[in-house]
């Protein structure tokens, strides 16, 4: 486990009713379906809480009219207007203004994105990095409009923005190479031991095998387990991700005359 390390959301202004807390694992998609296996996906349901998500503070509408201009595209507020969601881009293109600038430690960038997973019908969520760990300045969240002249709808309290943090440069000192898999006869060895395992699992399902269908599933990579049994000491099968402790804004200093320095 890393050591603990700060990262911090500065508000701008007091009251942004712009929630930030950590990304939750349920999908309404994912609870619809049939036995709600896609939570079976242990790389999908990690992906889903893999950050924080900001909630969008107010419900309004979006309709684009096909033109490039910002004014192509019409907003309709459920209440007052929210002056933090515009259409300054254009394109078909909706944009979040986010109070809060974010600081996170040296060397570690934001993942600004579409929350993991999150289906929108009619709409793209745009994907940005940024250096948040020198940026003085705050950054937009934007959705692309994909379906012209239809209403888009947008809730109070949905998950609007994905921050993921990531250090900065691990793509770029990752050496790539493409290798036979022959050329390592242990892992081709455990390759083709999940291999057989996978086969005979689906075969027993088909054939309504006792054994199979009692199962359901194959379970070794949710449980960390190699095809030989063997368990992966740092498996995850949850994250702990921790909410945003809310600080008290520091009192104002006394005059220089009360506080006894001259």
């Amino acid at each position: 486990m890393p050591p603990e390390q700060p990262f911090i959301a500065y508000e701008l202004y007091p009251g942004t009713r712009f929630d930030i807390e950590p990304a939750p694992i349920p999908r309404e998609w994912m609870d619809k379906a049939p036995q709600r296996f896609p939570y079976r996906c242990l790389p999908l349901a990690i992906a889903n809480q893999c950050g924080w998500v900001l909630k969008c503070p107010v419900g309004f509408r979006a309709y684009w009219y096909g033109g490039p201009a910002k004014e192509d595209v019409e907003l309709r507020f459920d209440g007052p207007p929210d002056n933090r969601i515009m259409t300054h881009f254009g394109v078909g293109t909706i944009t979040f203004s986010v109070p809060y600038l974010f600081r996170t430690p040296p060397g570690i960038n934001l993942w600004v994105k579409g929350p993991s997973n999150w289906l929108k019908d009619g709409v793209q969520p745009l994907e940005g990095v940024v250096e948040t760990d020198w940026l003085a300045s705050t950054f937009t969240m934007n959705w692309k409009i994909t379906r012209m002249c239809e209403w888009i709808q947008f809730d109070q309290g949905e998950p609007i923005c994905m921050l993921v943090p990531i250090p900065r440069g691990l793509t770029e000192s990752l050496v790539p190479r493409r290798v036979p898999l022959a050329t390592e006869p242990e892992l081709q060895e455990q390759y083709n031991a999940w291999q057989e395992s996978r086969k005979g699992f689906l075969q027993g399902l088909q054939t309504l095998d006792p054994t199979a269908v009692r199962q359901g599933w194959q379970k070794d990579y949710f449980q960390g387990k190699t095809p030989d049994g063997e368990e992966f000491e740092g498996h995850q099968t949850r994250l702990s991700v921790r909410e945003f402790a809310t600080a008290e804004a520091p009192a104002p200093s006394p005059p220089k005359d009360e506080a006894g320095t001259h």
